[in-house]
């Protein structure tokens, strides 16, 4: 379609109805800005040609876009009525003439319209604080509205906002706040996510749009804002250049929330969790920026910076008031690594009999890797391979009798990384097999001979474990090296490259993102493929997943299963012969384990809330839901605390800890902050269920080999002199 019939047709949707803003009139910061035009012409000519599933741009598209973009903007239908999309419906097949006439207003216009409808509603809601509620009626609230439709009149909005600020007072109402507390809590509440809503800019609207695009293609595909893309590399190679402090947003305040040990932040002894950043400056910058009520991204952006360099806070310590004396604080930058995120060990005793076998673990969050550091050669750049190696051999040294992998909640990461880590476990052969766009399939294999640990290990994960992880958790069960022990994993697939649109650029700082794109698709060495139905355990463990709303199966346009041809490789144990005494011996130990039995009672709770997808706004009826809930768990805390020693003491506080947190009707930021740690702690510290059931398993596995050689030289026929923790 030609520019100007783009143009009529966009006019007479805006003539429908006065409220909608013209593009010359949006706001500055939620203007289009060249470089977005042309990271989107550049993104469409990759998408229709160079993605797995390569897809024109044209008007069927389009109307995909449209679809996903007031959802990704509504998604609860809670801001926009059925006429505002109605309304918009005669540009629902243009983003395709904007896009390629690189005139990408539209997305900006509706996202004002969003906005403005934003503000009513939230508007509405704090008009309603000033009234009262009663809650005797029989009505109800529900929760989750991703699959109602939009309401048909501003009456049925203002029907269910009523319902939602109604709900968010008896929440605090029955956590024993009073009538003045509560209306002063839920104004500040929502006079903040106007606040919020009013710091989006236009990165974010062009993000959102073109999110939109990606993800109808299929749901790995996604553009990524230069924020974004920053990040995302952050993530990836787990250090920053910065002071070492992990900071969040608490009304207009910047406050320290984590400091990262050895950290310039640490080091400088003058600052502490709570402390509220409210000016930065660098090191050559005669005045502070205020950056009191800032975003906390540009926050950050501010702080962080080159090795070395340095830069000043201006610091209203936690125990100030709002007038309190402000603190100057100089740190110079530094190098600092995100050990949070890297890999981890730990002991666990398994007693079995007169016997304590030791199992260790090895947590690893994701597959990271500092791409750019092994470019240039660095000796001691950031792997999880290495990291992953080096634990195993101190397990060694600990005389551990087996390991376990946990890679529960691990989306993935570097496919290099995934191959590399599996090759500590194989001798050498194919890993993963990739399929292009085109057909053709190479194979990726370990080419190193020899074994970092060269018994069977243990593989524990869950609905969250993805991509990556799906990579080296079947590799490992197809080669006879690993018992996968959990929940059916995710069902990630595909694999994606990165492509950086700053390097088509001229000059020092064009900033035009990233587009993450799905270019192949991986299969396992037995042919089959991980993606839509994941890894399936060896040995089960209880599902606590929402399978039906998470996972690749939970997507409308997931690729689809496929099988084929299998790769030449020779499996080097067969450890199918455990998994049945083993998962009846699992069975036989919950069905006498008292914490099992808890989190089964748990897992059904969840699951019938969310069937019935709705909550009572009768206090009668919701205080005796509370009260029967409170009983329960008194009672269950109560059998714990008499156990009497420390494991299970530090289940009860975290037990404590989260019922206090579920029951108070606050959000994360609205609570004290020393007692939001704390509760995090305690939930950390807390028994890992699932973690130590585990390793009972992987107890049995050493002792039924060690007293069956026989069995050990059928599983392990690598091993011929061999027996699991010898």
């Amino acid at each position: 379609m030609k520019t100007c019939a783009l143009m009529v047709a966009l006019a007479f949707a805006l003539t429908t109805q006065a409220a909608v803003p013209q593009a010359d009139k949006l706001p500055a910061q939620l203007k289009p800005v060249p470089a977005q035009a042309q990271a989107a012409i550049w993104a469409s000519q990759l998408l229709a040609h160079r993605h797995y599933k390569a897809t024109p741009l044209d008007d069927a598209m389009s109307e995909k876009i449209f679809d996903r973009y007031f959802k990704a903007l509504d998604g609860e239908k809670l801001f926009f009525l059925q006429s505002d999309i109605d309304q918009f419906d005669g540009v629902r097949n243009k983003f395709d003439d904007a896009i390629k006439n690189e005139n990408i207003s539209l997305p900006f216009i509706i996202y004002s319209a969003y906005q403005q409808r934003f503000s009513e509603r939230i508007g509405y809601a704090r008009e309603l604080l000033k009234g009262k509620f009663e809650f005797t009626a029989d009505e109800r609230y529900q929760i989750d509205r991703e699959k109602a439709a939009w309401p048909k009149t501003d009456e049925e909005a203002r029907d269910l906002w009523r319902k939602r600020v109604k709900n968010d007072w008896l929440r605090l109402k029955l956590a024993g706040k009073d009538e003045k507390a509560i209306r002063e809590m839920l104004d500040k509440r929502y006079e903040n996510y106007e606040t919020r809503a009013r710091k989006v800019d236009g990165e974010d609207v062009f993000q959102t749009f073109m999110n939109a695009y990606a993800t109808a293609i299929e749901p790995h595909t996604n553009y990524l804002g230069p924020r974004s893309a920053d990040n995302f590399d952050i993530a990836m190679r787990l250090s920053l250049e910065g002071i070492g402090a992990v900071l969040q947003s608490r009304d207009e305040y910047t406050v320290i929330r984590e400091i990262v040990p050895g950290s310039p932040a640490a080091g400088s002894g003058k600052l502490k969790v709570g402390d509220r950043i409210v000016g930065v400056a660098q090191a050559d910058a005669p005045q502070f920026t205020d950056v009191l009520g800032w975003r906390i991204d540009e926050v950050v952006q501010q702080i962080r910076g080159a090795k070395d360099s340095v830069v000043r806070l201006d610091i209203l310590p936690a125990d100030a008031g709002p007038d309190g004396k402000h603190v100057t604080v100089s740190l110079v930058r530094k190098k600092i690594n995100m050990e949070e995120q890297s890999a981890k060990k730990s002991i666990i005793e398994v007693p079995d009999g007169a016997v304590k076998r030791r199992v260790g673990v090895i947590s690893l969050p994701t597959f990271y890797l500092d791409f750019e550091a092994r470019r240039r050669g660095d000796k001691d750049y950031k792997s999880a391979t290495r990291d992953v190696a080096r634990i195993l051999a101190e397990l060694k040294r600990a005389k551990v009798d087996n390991v376990l992998i946990d890679l529960r909640n691990n989306g993935g990461g570097s496919l290099t990384e995934a191959i590399e880590l599996t090759g500590l476990f194989i001798d050498k052969g194919p890993v993963v097999m990739q399929r292009a766009a085109d057909g053709k399939v190479e194979v990726e294999s370990d080419t190193i001979p020899g074994l970092a640990w060269d018994v069977p290990v243990g593989v524990l994960i869950n609905r969250g474990s993805a991509s990556a992880s799906e990579i080296f958790a079947a590799a490992l069960q197809d080669y006879g090296r690993g018992l996968i022990i959990g929940e059916s994993s995710f069902g990630k697939g595909t694999v994606q490259t990165l492509v950086d649109f700053d390097r088509n650029a001229q000059g020092e700082k064009p900033r035009y993102g990233e587009l993450k794109m799905t270019i192949a698709q991986f299969f396992r060495i037995n042919g089959g493929t991980t993606q839509l139905r994941g890894v399936t355990p060896d040995v089960k463990l209880p599902v606590t997943s929402d399978i039906d709303n998470f996972g690749e199966s939970s997507y409308d346009n997931a690729l689809p299963y496929t099988v084929i041809k299998a790769a030449a490789y020779a499996p080097a144990g067969d450890l199918k012969e455990l998994i049945s005494p083993l998962q009846k011996r699992h069975e036989s130990r919950i069905a006498k384990d008292r914490d099992f039995q808890y989190l089964k009672e748990d897992i059904a709770e969840i699951r019938k809330l969310r069937k019935e997808n709705s909550v009572s706004l009768n206090e009668a009826v919701r205080r005796k839901e509370r009260d029967d809930q409170e009983a329960r768990a008194a009672l269950r805390e109560a059998r714990q605390a008499k156990a009497g020693d420390a494991a299970k003491a530090k289940v009860l506080a975290a037990a404590k800890a989260k019922r206090m947190r579920q029951d108070d009707g606050l959000q994360a930021d609205e609570r004290n902050l020393q007692a939001e740690l704390a509760a995090e702690k305690a939930a950390k510290d807390a028994k890992d269920i699932m973690l130590h059931e585990a390793a009972n398993i992987l107890s049995d596995v050493v002792g039924m080999v060690k007293t069956d050689t026989r069995m050990a030289s059928r599983l392990m026929p690598y091993m011929p002199a061999k027996t699991v923790g010898n």
